[in-house]
């Protein structure tokens, strides 16, 4: 399983991120230049409607209170260390979706609960890195056909 976006996937992570522009060679290190510069409030919450999530959840994997994510102006950039909780974010349902061929699947499957996980949902992992490595080394698995 590779850790970084597929070439060909890095469209797709961009779109999640929408207002945000790719560099011209939109690489793994325009993703490295993201995760530094910050993003802007507004690339957030566009990001949480994509991919499903409340402001709340959004606010909870990031581990701020929904009240500060909601003082943000539109266009304030987020600090770096949440910019980068985002960025992962869409690098996770960017591999989701290839893995499930739909990212409506995907999204379907992270709220679901898992025996692969004691029950709990993908998504309340995510307030972790640990939590994202394991819902990627499933997503590993199940690209590989092994169920846990």
């Amino acid at each position: 399983m590779a850790a970084y976006i597929a070439t060909d996937h890095v469209a797709s992570f961009f779109h999640l991120l929408a207002g945000v522009e790719p560099g011209r060679s939109s690489s793994d290190f325009d993703i490295v230049r993201l995760a530094r510069q910050g993003l802007p409030k507004r690339v957030l919450t566009t990001l949480a409607q994509k991919i499903s999530l409340t402001l709340q959840e959004l606010a909870g994997i990031m581990h701020m209170s929904e009240r500060t994510l909601q003082r943000y102006e539109d266009d304030a950039l987020v600090k770096t260390e949440y910019a980068e909780k985002a960025v992962e974010l869409a690098r996770l349902y960017t591999r989701g979706e290839e893995v499930f061929g739909s990212l409506d699947k995907f999204k379907l499957w992270m709220k679901t609960p898992s025996h692969a996980f004691k029950g709990e949902t993908p998504v309340s992992l995510l307030d972790t890195s640990i939590g994202f490595d394991l819902v990627l080394r499933e997503l590993g698995r199940m690209e590989h056909g092994i169920f846990a």
